[in-house]
């Protein structure tokens, strides 16, 4: 079993949109808070990736990282390069999700650690994104160098829509994280 991280294209999203759309619900379902309410169908989750992010992709705004075990994309995580001219310096990640019949095996620490890299690639210094207070994911995100920049309550629902959550803003200075020890294992574009 090997597990590649690939930085994909348009045209390579375009082609695994059943397999994006299932992710995206599956994890949703699982209560993930990724920006989408239950139910999901995988058809409204698929057409989220095609009208949202391949656009974004194509134009070069937005790079789409995946996780890929033995040929079955089970995670992904995006990076945001499209900010305004005041602040080329940075980027965000987005978005970033692992299957549930993946959890706990380290694909989302691969995940980041990759988005880091590529974020270095493209010339940023700062990363910023926001998740959940209290999810798992936050204590991923720390344990990788990024450190809170403050908290806002009642900011999103749960996506079964039972609760307002808190979300934790967090950035990461890029130069005071080492680059991975696996640089130039990322297959894709570059």
């Amino acid at each position: 079993m090997t597990l590649r991280i690939l930085d994909v294209t348009a045209a390579d999203a375009s082609r695994h949109l059943p397999e994006l759309g299932d992710m995206l619900a599956a994890c949703v379902r699982a209560g993930g808070s990724i920006g989408f309410m239950q139910p999901l169908p995988a058809e409204q989750a698929e057409a989220c990736w095609q009208g949202a992010v391949l656009p974004e992709l194509e134009a070069g705004r937005r790079c789409l990282l995946v996780a890929e075990l033995d040929g079955r994309w089970l995670g992904s995580v995006q990076i945001l390069l499209g900010m305004p001219a005041n602040q080329s310096h940075r980027c965000e990640l987005a978005k970033m999700m692992v299957h549930p019949s993946a959890w706990r095996q380290g694909i989302g620490r691969r995940l980041l650690r990759a988005a880091l890299d590529t974020a270095r690639r493209h010339g940023r210094t700062l990363i910023t994104l926001d998740t959940r207070q209290g999810d798992a994911s936050e204590h991923l995100y720390r344990s990788m160098g990024f450190e809170v920049g403050g908290v806002i309550p009642g900011y999103a629902l749960d996506p079964d829509g039972g609760k307002l959550h808190a979300t934790t803003y967090m950035y990461c200075r890029l130069q005071s994280v080492p680059p991975a020890e696996y640089r130039g294992q990322i297959a894709g574009r570059d």
